[in-house]
């Protein structure tokens, strides 16, 4: 016997170009941060001191980007993947902007595919999430596709859709934060010199979007 709440969404569900409002939206406060930070041990510099942040050019700390995907991601659950046998893949992620302490974040889904799987039992959903700030801001998006159970094995099984989702992100699709100056950035303080590389595109980013 099911112990759900919710009965979520199965195969049958999703139909291609499907748009899916997710409940509910979430207020990212400090105590979020510290939990995550004592949970993950995470310690990248710009988000773990407020004073390095603002050397950088940055308003202050801002919330890890994995605090902030985990939260978009969480809230596509109940609608996406409720049913799922496994997460198959994640494809096309970018972050847009960088996201503070006090900022709402609410999901929206696309299905962007379906193909139903020759054990006639699952099918594969693919769909494509945004994340967005209480302005209606773009934070992130990003595709993934799941292996999702039938609700009756006899339905029939939609015309096959599959996106022809690239393997990486290009280079120069990555957004830059606004404001960011790698100048002054300290390798000693952030505990890495392996920086050269990624100060030479951020650069290069910097200057082609000025």
């Amino acid at each position: 016997m099911s112990t759900k709440t919710a009965k979520g969404n199965f195969f049958e569900d999703f139909q291609v170009g499907q748009e899916l409002v997710h409940a509910t939206p979430r207020t990212l406060t400090q105590g979020d941060v510290a939990l995550y930070v004592a949970l993950t041990g995470s310690r990248f510099v710009p988000q773990s001191s407020a004073a390095f942040a603002r050397s950088i050019g940055l308003d202050g700390a801002p919330v890890d980007d994995f605090l902030t995907f985990h939260v978009v991601f969480g809230k596509t659950v109940p609608d996406v993947s409720l049913n799922a046998v496994a997460n198959l893949g994640y494809a096309q992620g970018r972050f847009h902007r960088l996201v503070s302490p006090g900022t709402t974040l609410s999901s929206t889904s696309t299905v962007i595919g379906l193909k139903e799987n020759s054990n006639k039992e699952t099918g594969t959903v693919y769909v494509k999430t945004t994340g967005r700030d209480e302005n209606g801001s773009l934070v992130l998006d990003y595709c993934r596709w799941v292996m999702v159970r039938k609700r009756d094995t006899a339905s029939p099984a939609p015309t096959p859709v599959v996106p022809d989702l690239p393997a990486v992100v290009a280079p120069e699709a990555l957004v830059v934060p606004t404001g960011l100056n790698l100048d002054s950035f300290d390798t000693a303080l952030s505990g890495s010199p392996i920086f050269g590389m990624i100060t030479r595109w951020a650069r290069r980013s910097i200057m082609s979007t000025a």
